[in-house]
């Protein structure tokens, strides 16, 4: 199909034209973009540099935190582009695309919070049978399986809209999302049925899951040694402060869809903003302080200690 998408930006949609402050914009979120690599990339780089940190615990961690700099390199350069453009357009190949990347990206960050959960686990719970379990072909494989689950599944989803007949040509977002089956005329049963499956297998059985080890994990803690329970505390509340915040973005992202006319405009932004702004350097900031080895390195790189 050759049609673009005229996107209104709500960024801009109501507040202020976009001609006469796109270069600020330009430069605010040019700034976020930048402190989400770096900040991002700071933490895989510690754990990739330093032999004591290359334990499936950080691997994940890495593994989360670059599944984040895709995520914002998703929107980011897009929207750059559009805050100097004359007007904002998409084609719908590309639309589709964002989409896909958008979704699939997402499900992976709870695969990717799964994994952790099983990894704390088998650590805490079954701290002698780890080395067996948590092998390095077994991480490879949840790594694996984190990234192309969501894939397959959400490009099948791609595929079949690739097809349909578009009545609209505008979309009020500032991505392409769930919002594109809007411009369909004819509202598909099939995609809307399928769209419930992918979400219930890259969002919420991974949630159910990641939500009953670590109740599992919480009762054994409990039944032992303070070591344990703070053990427990220092590696799980970081994943748990992580998927709590991801999973109430993404629940926005799902309803918004459906009852946007009686959002108000401003907490329609402020939430959207928050989805591409406050999630990708929450990871890094939340990784960096409350993972305790982490931090040591991070305090060494910036020499806020001495050197060992």
């Amino acid at each position: 199909m050759d049609e673009e998408l005229n996107v209104t930006y709500l960024i801009l949609d109501g507040y202020v034209e976009v001609h006469k402050y796109r270069y600020l914009y330009f430069m605010v979120v040019f700034t976020v973009y930048i402190l989400i690599i770096c900040s991002n990339s700071t933490i895989v780089y510690l754990i990739w540099n330093h032999q004591d940190l290359h334990e499936p615990m950080y691997i994940f961690i890495a593994a989360l935190l670059l599944n984040s700099v895709l995520f914002s390199t998703n929107i980011y350069p897009k929207l750059l582009v559009d805050f100097l453009s004359g007007k904002q357009i998409i084609s719908y190949q590309a639309c589709l695309v964002q989409y896909f990347m958008f979704y699939a990206l997402g499900g992976s960050e709870f695969l990717l919070l799964a994994a952790m959960a099983y990894d704390r686990y088998v650590s805490i719970c079954k701290p002698l049978q780890y080395p067996t379990i948590m092998t390095k072909k077994a991480i490879i494989m949840l790594l694996a399986l984190s990234w192309l689950a969501p894939a397959f599944q959400v490009m099948g989803g791609v595929l079949m809209r690739t097809n349909q007949k578009l009545c609209s040509f505008t979309l009020k977002v500032i991505f392409c999302n769930n919002s594109i089956y809007k411009l369909q005329c004819v509202p598909s049963t099939a995609i809307t049925i399928y769209g419930v499956f992918i979400l219930l297998n890259v969002a919420y059985f991974p949630l159910l899951f990641i939500l009953s080890t670590y109740a599992k994990i919480y009762i054994i803690a409990c039944r032992t040694c303070k070591e344990v329970r703070k053990k427990a505390i220092e590696t799980c509340l970081p994943h748990l402060l992580v998927l709590i915040n991801f999973s109430l973005l993404c629940t926005y992202d799902i309803i918004v869809v459906r009852l946007e006319s009686s959002i108000p405009k401003t907490a329609h932004l402020i939430m959207t903003l928050q989805l591409i702004l406050y999630h990708p350097l929450f990871n890094p900031v939340i990784y960096g302080l409350k993972m305790k080895e982490i931090y040591k390195h991070l305090k060494q790189m910036l020499h806020l200690e001495k050197m060992n």
